[in-house]
């Protein structure tokens, strides 16, 4: 293993989502903004978090939350000005905290100037730059959305969108629509960006001959799409980014249930640095399935010499702690196994306050895919309305919001904030957690161990799946460094683990 100096900052970083919407309002519209993120990057830095993934913020019609962009080069006024971002990027790298954009790359807005000209007539020299067919084959769009394609009668052809009929599909074929994207790119890294997170990035290359596919029969093609141009696409953007001193990154999002699959997207070293593992995403609260998706990371990863991530929520998916049953003992032992994996994790705002998915109803539903749970205001402080003050915030809290607010947890002992602060702090001071190997260990059914170990560094990891205590002895001797549940920190591990507890161990004598 190499030594930590030589490595890239990404592998040994924290990554922290803020989708802005619902973290923090400056200006009391009820929407969150940047100068909202501003306001608590000293939160942010107190946390210990090494980089900020914004979800997306450019102009936008907001049919599907920001997914659908109108103008890469500008912001919403949903959520502040290119003023604003610049000074964000600046007070963010003023506290050695780096930033991320979501950057979506298959598909605009139709309110985009692109497609309106495209759209005009089949003759208007921006036609190709969208894809357009006289007659539709059977492919699906997502987020309900039905046939993926859509009939526009001005110009008498169907244009393709793998997800809803206002988000047309640009086509990567045409060198014109690279060179314009990769303009876009150049755009923000000339203004700091520190990388991209990029939406469904196996989407862009398509399936030449428009064949039926029959998997389109039960499932939306974007599912599954995974063709070999989005390789091509993905060289190209990591040229881009190549062009900048300061380890530029590009963190994708290849959203199909394989992780064999995933891995091609690193390439040669020439594509993804890192993509998104959604296993844990789908995995519930049992040693099992960890076991397995860990194990099979590991298995397919470690030997590829790709960077594995790992994530348990974010805003596409329902919370980890409602996924675990509303519990939140086990939303604290899943934050010390997510910081102690060998990888890079990402933290969606909220999972270092213990939040659930807020309740939604028919009434306050926004989202066309149904996911505004997830996406429910941050409460920064115990009264209400929380630290939203003015505008009545565009989602329901979620639940326990003031008694989880940030101003009650921050620097209070036991909290899930400073569980997460500790943990976050631990693996920044040590190469085991940060850069180490990861080796499974022998346990009972109900536990899930493995160790991490670089250099002379090593850390044990085991965590208790069963809601009642269980033994799990280990070799030689260990003292607890942190407890999920604050239990027998400091203290030698007798080799018992409490009910739904986790435990990062260091030797005993260190």
């Amino acid at each position: 293993m190499s030594d930590s100096k030589t490595e890239p900052w990404w592998k040994g970083a924290t990554v922290y989502q803020i989708y802005p919407r619902s973290f923090a309002d400056s200006n009391g519209d009820g929407i969150g903004d940047l100068n909202g993120v501003l306001r608590h990057l000293d939160y942010l830095q107190q946390l210990g978090v090494e980089a900020l993934w914004l979800s997306p913020i450019f102009r936008s019609p907001m049919a599907d939350a920001g997914y659908d962009v109108s103008d890469y080069r500008d912001i919403d006024p949903l959520f502040g000005s290119l003023a604003d971002i610049d000074r964000l990027i600046a007070e963010a790298h003023a506290r050695g905290i780096r930033l991320l954009l979501d950057f979506v790359p298959n598909h605009t807005s139709d309110q985009h100037p692109w497609f309106l000209e495209s759209r005009s007539s089949r003759d208007n020299p921006k036609r190709d730059w969208y894809i357009w067919r006289d007659r539709p084959n059977n492919w699906r769009a997502a987020l309900n959305a039905g046939s993926a394609w859509t009939w526009d009668a001005h110009t008498g052809q169907y244009y393709l969108h793998l997800f809803l009929p206002q988000q047309p599909d640009l086509n990567w074929r045409n060198p014109k629509v690279v060179a314009a994207m990769q303009d876009v790119l150049r755009f923000w890294l000339d203004r700091g960006v520190d990388g991209f997170r990029i939406d469904v990035a196996h989407c862009t290359g398509k399936d030449e001959n428009f064949a039926d596919e029959p998997r389109c029969l039960t499932h939306p093609l974007a599912d599954f799409n995974d063709q070999a141009y989005s390789h091509e696409v993905l060289r190209g953007l990591r040229r881009v980014v190549e062009e900048y001193p300061g380890e530029r990154v590009l963190v994708g999002e290849v959203n199909i249930r394989s992780s064999l699959q995933v891995l091609q997207y690193y390439g040669q070293g020439d594509e993804l640095h890192m993509s998104f593992n959604f296993l844990p995403l789908d995995a519930q609260w049992d040693a099992g399935h960890f076991q397995a998706c860990i194990g099979e990371i590991e298995r397919l990863y470690e030997p590829a010499d790709a960077w594995p991530t790992w994530v348990l929520s974010n805003h596409d998916n329902r919370r980890h702690r409602t996924r675990y049953g509303g519990s939140l003992a086990r939303a604290r032992a899943a934050a010390v196994m997510l910081l102690t994996l060998r990888g890079t994790p990402f933290i969606f705002q909220g999972e270092e306050l213990g939040l659930e998915d807020a309740p939604i109803t028919a009434e306050t539903r926004v989202d066309p895919g149904g996911r505004d749970g997830c996406r429910a205001p941050i409460p920064w402080r115990a009264e209400p309305p929380h630290g939203w003050d003015g505008g009545r915030p565009w989602l329901p809290f979620p639940p326990q919001a003031g008694e989880l607010a940030a101003e009650r947890q921050q620097g209070a002992p036991g909290s899930v904030f400073e569980l997460y602060r500790r943990l976050i702090e631990a693996r920044r001071h040590s190469p085991a957690l940060r850069l180490g190997g990861w080796a499974q260990l022998d346990a009972p059914p109900s536990v899930l161990a493995y160790r991490r170990e670089h250099g002379g560094d090593r850390r044990i990891v085991v965590i208790n799946y069963a809601d009642q205590p269980l033994s799990c002895p280990l070799d030689g001797r260990w003292q607890v460094q942190i407890a999920s549940d604050g239990g027998g920190e400091g203290q030698p591990y007798a080799g018992r683990l409490a009910a739904s507890q986790a435990l990062l161990l260091c030797p005993q004598d260190s």
